[in-house]
């Protein structure tokens, strides 16, 4: 379940206690014994008041993205990860970029490590319950979709053949791509089992962006493939650019003339003249690359090109810029490429920041990009639909930023000057245009206000079925105010459909069954059936859904909603023809982008937990890739396993929101237990967005977080189970206490003047480990490259507890990425950095063994980066069995053998993909990688 937005004004005079009482009060009667309700209900309340107390305003309740701004105002976590990759360094330059990649291109045509292959353990089959859902529905779902395409070509036939037929009981393939699991086909959409296959031989990048079938390809064969998401989001990592496949994506190959105008952004849009295939556009946006488990380390770079549309006239060969919008409106990131179905050498575009831009000579007399429509501010984010009613061009546009409420606006002739039709959306009807969004409550036009929830930046779109001009289609986030409330007046407006041209909508998030199956919050790409364009296909941060292309009135539940006024007519509005059914398309699509993994140390074959990037944290029991199931919704963290007892467990959401259970995996047994970090004085400490947090390997009940001190606590994170689950559980706790006990340890802080005069703005915690061969030694590690070590990590009181810096000036000041501590001696681990060497030439290296020496209080250092060459390091852990280390980057993990000097690829078969995190079990003799798109790989480790 996706953790609800909310408002960004605080609750001044209340305490936590109170507000959790509110939230009890406040919940809907109708909805009393709905667990999943009751949970979101009470912690919209406990969120709202948490911003109060917050140290880092630019954190929002939005789990997984920041805001926009915050990349620009320089906070929040897209800042943070921008930083953490390219400290000391303000920005990251596209020949470091280059030489990271080919860097690891060096090491991955070496010999395998390993004799063994990486194994897929999934999931394949992403079970969500239906306590984890919103509406109490069990669903499935996969990672982020940010791009669909329907293949043109569609053949008659039976059965089950998957051969080179375009389509199975007359419907044509679908083609997903995936934030970062690369592209997928379908060859039967329709059916209730969807044989999914990974579509991505020959990409170097499993980040998409975009992808259009060729309109110029009378057989259907051509596609292209635009690397990178253009989310804006924290973790929307950049791509290589544009592919094209001639064999219906059985194979890619890049367009050359693409790499170096895009290299290190996002393509947010491809488009192809349908009378010419050599005539190619695309358009360039945001993109970030080295995200990791805690924090990331990813950096925007500052490619040399603008980001703007970018054309071809000799098949892809090169490229030139023919419009890029002024840099004081925003990055002028392109999201839409279309060309007019009655006149394909006219152009429209639509930008961040810059609204929507038109080329037509046929029109204005010159080949410019002309403005036609202005967006309101920066970073207000546009998208277009076209098509044609009465002879005219008709346009469809919609806006919405963080901080401005999203709109809708449609122009019906837009066959006539730039000059006639540009519009600006502060103005009610100008030039052609119509503003069809009121932001009255109870009138037709307030259903395409502020659909996006002030997060358009990240998740919208519009768009009109083929031949049918007066249908349009809006997706957004979700309206959580309007679901988690005590009576709902839509169903969340994730989706919506009008069929009279915009004037109205009706909600498209929920069927008819009961409980309704609804489709998942954040909303990226939408395709419609060939056959039947009333069926659509959506796409989303939990994957892809298809509707069933038939609409009942359901507005008489409305009734029993306590509704009145205008919350009763928007109801009847919206519910009057809603979909009768939504299928997920989810079962297969392996898809799903975990932060990190973590094992249960008395299984660890067979007992995975992982928490992914908006569909919350996953258990594995290892029976194979279907067995998984989503344990707790929002955005998963980290997570980790009792020393002793498995059934108790903990798992993080972003910030330093923590949950513990008592039994096991149970969705219906999470605790909340960190108060501790939302009121004084953990509320002024800053934090990671995903905070690190580890179980101690020894001592049951023990946990150490970092923010910018280590805080632990001894009590399984505040208490018995018989008293969490009293008062601090999720779903049945009174919250009559404070949850959590959290405490801090030492005076200093480690990121403080206490350890040196190097302490950096934005410095906090991002690794702590206990060493697994006592009780009382921990190291942590800092954003800005320090490192510590305590020998009484486990003293009392607290405030006892003593670190000792081992870093010098001789090390990198750069992002700590991992550390991995040697079981047989506390005194001795290994270190990841990431970011780059031409960051700090003085001090380069990306993994060091670090010795540290109790009696002198010094550490030594010796590098052992050897042939990795400039390449950011994610991760890194030891194999105690061997002494052989493994470490994680954005392209795939390393190996380096005991007394080697000579890094390799640890194993064959793992995808070109970004792996967040690394979690070893030597005894097990297993490897386990949390890939953010591909889901979560094993490597047995034995040969």
């Amino acid at each position: 379940m996706k953790k609800p937005k909310v408002s960004h004004r605080t609750v001044g005079g209340i305490s936590l206690i109170g507000a959790a009482l509110i939230a009890l009060l406040v919940l809907p009667a109708a909805f009393a014994g709905t667990q999943p309700t009751k949970k979101a209900a009470r912690k919209v309340a406990r969120k709202t008041l948490l911003q109060n107390h917050r140290a880092i305003a630019a954190f929002t309740a939005k789990g997984g993205e920041a805001p926009r701004g915050g990349e620009v105002e320089g906070s929040g976590p897209a800042q943070e990860r921008n930083e953490n990759r390219a400290y000391p360094d303000v920005t990251v330059s596209l020949a470091q970029q280059q030489a990271a990649y080919l860097a690891f291109q060096s090491v991955a045509k070496l010999p395998g490590g390993k004799k063994n292959n990486w194994q897929e353990i999934g999931p394949t089959s992403p079970v969500v319950p239906g306590v984890v859902t919103y509406t109490g529905r069990g669903t499935l779902n996969s990672g982020r979709v940010t791009a669909l395409a329907i293949s043109p070509v569609c053949a008659e036939q039976s059965g089950n053949n998957q051969g080179d037929n375009d389509a199975e009981g007359s419907q044509c393939r679908l083609f997903v791509g995936a934030a970062g699991g690369g592209i997928w086909r379908a060859d039967n959409p329709m059916s209730t089992n969807v044989n999914w296959h990974s579509s991505s031989d020959g990409l170097t990048s499993n980040a998409i962006g975009a992808l259009i079938f060729d309109p110029s390809d009378p057989k259907g064969k051509t596609l292209y493939a635009g690397t990178g998401e253009p989310n804006s989001s924290a973790d929307s990592e950049a791509g290589v650019g544009v592919y094209r496949s001639t064999d219906t994506g059985k194979s890619w190959s890049i367009l050359p003339g693409s790499v170096t105008v895009s290299y290190d952004r996002s393509i947010g849009a491809v488009t192809v003249d349908p009378n010419n295939s050599n005539h190619i556009y695309f358009g360039t946006a945001f993109g970030i690359h080295g995200a990791a488990s805690v924090g990331g380390g990813a950096v925007q770079t500052p490619n040399p090109f603008l980001a703007g549309v970018y054309e071809s006239t000799d098949g892809g060969a090169t490229f030139a810029l023919t419009l890029s919008v002024s840099p004081s409106l925003g990055d002028g990131d392109i999201f839409e490429i279309l060309l007019d179905p009655s006149d394909p050498a006219t152009v429209y575009v639509a930008t961040l920041s810059g609204g929507v831009w038109r080329r037509s000579r046929r029109l204005d007399g010159d080949s410019a990009f002309h403005q036609i429509l202005a967006a309101n501010a920066a970073f207000d984010r546009s998208d277009i639909a076209l098509t044609t009613k009465d002879g005219h061009t008709r346009i469809y546009a919609t806006f919405g930023g963080s901080g401005f409420p999203a709109n809708l606006w449609r122009a019906d002739n837009a066959d006539q000057p730039a000059a006639v039709l540009r519009a600006s959306r502060t103005v009610s009807t100008p030039g052609g245009w119509k503003n069809l969004t009121s932001s009255v409550k109870g009138q037709p036009g307030f259903a395409s206000y502020d659909y996006c929830d002030g997060q358009c930046w990240y998740d919208i779109f519009v768009a009109a079925p083929p031949g049918q001009p007066d249908t349009v289609w809006l997706g957004g986030s979700m309206v959580y105010g309007e679901i988690f409330t005590a009576h709902q007046p839509s169903n969340g407006r994730a989706v919506q459909r009008s069929t009279n041209a915009g004037v109205s909508f009706t909600d498209m998030t929920n069927d008819i069954q009961s409980p309704p199956l609804g489709m998942h919050p954040d909303q990226h790409a939408i395709a419609f059936s060939r056959t039947n364009p009333n069926i659509a296909f959506i796409g989303s941060d939990g994957g892809v859904v298809r509707t069933s292309g038939l609409y009942a009135d359901f507005s008489s539940d409305c009734d029993s909603r306590g509704l009145t006024g205008a919350n009763l007519t928007q109801c009847k509005e919206w519910l009057k023809a809603i979909p009768t059914q939504i299928f997920s398309l989810n079962d297969g699509l392996a898809t799903l982008q975990f932060q990190s993994l973590s094992v249960n140390p008395q299984n660890p074959l067979n007992d995975v937990m992982g928490g992914t990037q908006d569909n919350g944290t996953w258990a594995y029991d290892g029976k194979g890739k279907g067995s998984w199931f989503e344990s707790v919704g929002g955005d998963g963290g980290q997570s980790g396993v009792h020393a002793t007892n498995a059934s108790i467990r903990f798992h993080t959401y972003f910030d330093a929101q923590i949950d513990v259970n008592f039994r096991g995996t149970d969705p219906l047994g999470w605790n909340w237990v960190a108060d501790s970090f939302f009121i004084p004085p953990g509320n002024t400490e800053a934090r990671a967005f995903y905070i690190p947090i580890i179980a101690d390997p020894n001592v049951g009940g023990t946990m150490f977080a970092g923010l910018t001190h280590v805080w632990r606590t001894k009590n399984n994170g505040g208490g018995t189970q018989a008293y969490l689950e009293q008062h601090c559980n999720e779903f049945s706790g009174d919250f009559a206490v404070q949850c959590g006990d959290w405490v801090r340890l030492g005076v200093p802080t480690l990121t403080g003047t206490f350890y040196g005069t190097d302490n950096k703005s934005g410095q906090y915690v991002v690794a702590t480990e206990r060493a697994p061969s006592d009780s009382s030694t921990l190291w942590a590690a800092t954003r800005r490259g320090r490192l510590f070590i305590s020998k009484n990590a486990d003293a009392e009181p607290a405030s006892g507890v003593l670190f000792t810096r081992l870093d010098t000036a001789a090390q990198p000041r750069r992002f700590i990425s991992g550390v991995a501590i040697d079981s047989a001696n506390p005194n001795h681990a290994f270190v990841s950095f990431s970011g780059y060497n031409v960051s700090t030439p003085t001090t380069p290296g990306h993994v060091f063994e670090v010795t540290y020496n109790s009696v002198t209080g010094i550490a030594t250092w010796t590098d052992r980066s050897y042939n990795l060459g400039d390449l950011p390091i994610t991760d890194v852990v030891i194999d105690d069995k061997t002494g052989d280390l493994y470490a994680s980057n954005d392209f795939g993990v390393a190996q380096l053998a005991a007394g080697s000097t000579t890094w390799v690829p640890a194993a064959g078969s793992l995808p070109p993909v970004a792996v967040y995190g690394l979690t070893i079990h030597s005894n097990a003799r297993v490897l386990y990688a949390a890939t953010h798109g591909r889901g979560a790989w094993k490597l047995d480790l034995s040969k």
